[in-house]
């Protein structure tokens, strides 16, 4: 039997519902794995590909964690937070953001992020954390923080090398591409994406126990208001660990268990990775039945004459 084979199984379909009509059809692969990369159950097929686009961002995190950088420019958990988040752009995240190049002396021109349409600093940009906390990393490294975005720059090298280490794949072998914000992503397996968060998820490291420790504690930086992270994060209190990305991908790990989800719907639909997540959450017992009637009023209602409806379950491997 293929590996192809054995990770296969019924999709799953998200019908958006009007007054019980069906209206329009979204389709998702998922899987959760645990920390040795071993897929236990899977909708769809587990090696659906696609870029991890913001879900890789606590990863990417950890070239603060791991470089003495926290230590040497006295930054907090709410600063990792804020490096964590896909936000949007308050004051408070904002200012977090600033806090990050202030105690790193850096000047917030050199962010490479653009400035949202409407606005006026890169600050307010989604990704403004990330790429202060990188912008601190060269600081501290000594390296170019103008080229800071391009893939052979060594904070890029760095950042790749530590995940394909927790892959156990040879850097070379990843497909990159800049995301919106210019930082490289890269072309995961939705396998490959439950695994990284089962490993950070597993409290068996201590840099990523310390990412993990930052976003759940401050879940209203990583995201902000009605934001599926946040809401989730706030309502499991410390349970679960969520990140979300552009295009569908949505990842929660489950806080000392060592098991991840991944979550890919194909047309890149918002609204159904939220409605499909707290499904699959429901299933797996990840989240109590309080949480999941709230979460499912929040993300699978959508209005009066409006509903989401997920059809299909994962399978046990």
């Amino acid at each position: 039997m293929t590996r192809t084979n054995r990770y296969q199984s019924e999709e799953l379909q998200v019908q958006l519902l009007r007054e019980g009509i069906v209206e329009s059809v979204h389709v998702a692969h998922a899987v959760v794995c645990d920390a040795r990369g071993r897929s236990l159950s899977v909708a769809g097929s587990a090696e659906t590909a696609a870029f991890i686009r913001s879900a890789l961002k606590p990863f990417q995190a950890l070239a603060v964690t791991t470089s003495g950088v926290m230590e040497q420019y006295g930054l907090n958990d709410r600063d990792l937070a804020v490096i964590c988040a896909s936000h949007q752009g308050t004051l408070e995240q904002v200012r977090q953001a600033f806090h990050i190049l202030w105690r790193a002396n850096i000047d917030p021109s050199m962010l490479k992020c653009p400035t949202p349409e409407g606005h006026k600093s890169p600050l307010e940009h989604n990704c403004s954390g990330k790429h202060a906390g990188m912008l601190a990393v060269c600081q501290q490294r000594q390296w170019p923080l103008e080229s800071y975005l391009h893939r052979n720059h060594p904070l890029q090298t760095l950042i790749l090398g530590q995940v394909a280490e927790l892959l156990g794949m040879p850097p070379d072998e990843f497909i990159g591409a800049h995301d919106d914000c210019g930082v490289p992503t890269y072309v995961l397996q939705i396998h490959q994406m439950a695994s990284l968060f089962a490993q950070l998820a597993s409290g068996d490291n201590v840099a990523m126990e310390r990412i993990v420790r930052a976003m759940t504690h401050h879940p209203e930086l990583v995201a902000g208001p009605h934001a599926f992270d946040t809401a989730l994060m706030r309502a499991t209190q410390g349970e679960l660990v969520s990140k979300s990305g552009a295009e569908g991908i949505q990842c929660v790990g489950r806080v000392g268990e060592g098991l991840g989800l991944a979550i890919k719907v194909m047309d890149g639909s918002k609204r159904a990775k939220s409605a499909v997540a707290v499904h699959l959450l429901r299933q797996l017992g990840w989240i109590t039945p309080d949480v999941s009637e709230a979460l499912a009023a929040d993300y699978m209602v959508l209005g009066q004459y409006k509903r989401l409806d997920i059809q299909g379950e994962l399978t046990l491997l």
